[in-house]
């Protein structure tokens, strides 16, 4: 008699299907797994379709397949192919993310003072879908900035940011892209101190990028390559693996003190320091 045939044959071969189920998905990285609770119409279909599709796919191939929603979403990888979101998916098109990854928010906090005892002059809980998201938070770090003014020579003003934007930027696009969130509840926290800012990514180095040589020129990797291209295709990122030079850059630029990181392996601090 065939074994698989009985009750308990069954049972083993259900087993056997789940384990291959589940060594299948965890081979992915964590941004392609299905959030199973999610259901595509928890997706912006009318993003995906008139802003995502466009960007990340060329319009003659668009003319030509004709797919359906689902068929695009499962190929960009923002659906499993059981037609379920994926991570990348509820991240880049979620219509509430935070309802299914608690993590993926940014906490603003602004201290009247050089730690975290010091009263808070305002705070920021940002959420949102990824466009959002980052939208919403270089917004709240432009109004938090400060403009100085001084005299060049004779008659010639120069006006300088105490940190600059773009490498503020830089720095918050990169801690989206390579933060972890799988295995904590953490959001990505700035703490801006008066005298300086301090970006708290949750999740240590990843890969080929380790605690001694994090931040070294040509030294990244990817921990969520999905939520990466979805960053590029949305115009966040334009090349990989040079948010850190260019933040570092910038700083420079602006005559601040150089980029500094505390490198854990739960966690990533960027710190900045102010020009004042």
């Amino acid at each position: 008699m065939d074994p698989c045939g009985s009750p308990q044959g069954r049972r083993n071969a259900g087993r056997r299907r789940q384990l291959t189920e589940k060594r299948r998905f965890n081979l992915l990285p964590f941004d392609q797994h299905p959030v199973e609770t999610a259901r595509i119409s928890d997706l912006d279909l009318d993003l995906f379709e008139h802003t995502y599709v466009p960007s990340a796919v060329a319009p003659d191939i668009i003319a030509q397949n004709q797919r359906s929603t689902l068929d695009k979403l499962r190929s960009l990888r923002m659906a499993s192919a059981d037609g379920v979101p994926t991570v990348a998916g509820i991240l880049s098109l979620g219509k509430e993310p935070r309802s299914y990854l608690p993590a993926s928010y940014v906490q603003f906090v602004r201290f009247d003072g050089a730690d975290l005892t010091t009263p808070v002059r305002s705070r920021h809980e940002i959420d949102g879908p990824l466009h959002e998201l980052l939208a919403k938070t270089e917004t709240v770090l432009e109004a938090n900035l400060s403009i100085a003014t001084s005299i060049v020579g004779t008659s010639t003003e120069r006006t300088r940011p105490d940190y600059p934007l773009e490498a503020l930027r830089q720095l918050v696009r990169n801690a989206i892209m390579h933060r972890n969130y799988e295995s904590t509840n953490a959001p990505t926290r700035i703490n801006w101190f008066s005298d300086r800012i301090e970006i708290v990514n949750p999740g240590g180095p990843y890969g080929q990028s380790t605690i001694e040589n994090f931040g070294h020129p040509g030294i990244t990797d990817y921990r969520n390559p999905h939520v990466a291209e979805a960053l590029r295709t949305l115009g966040f990122v334009q090349r990989f693996g040079v948010g850190i030079a260019l933040a570092r850059k910038h700083l420079l630029d602006n005559g601040n003190p150089p980029l500094e990181f505390e490198v854990h392996r739960s966690h990533i601090v960027a710190l900045l320091r102010s020009t004042r």
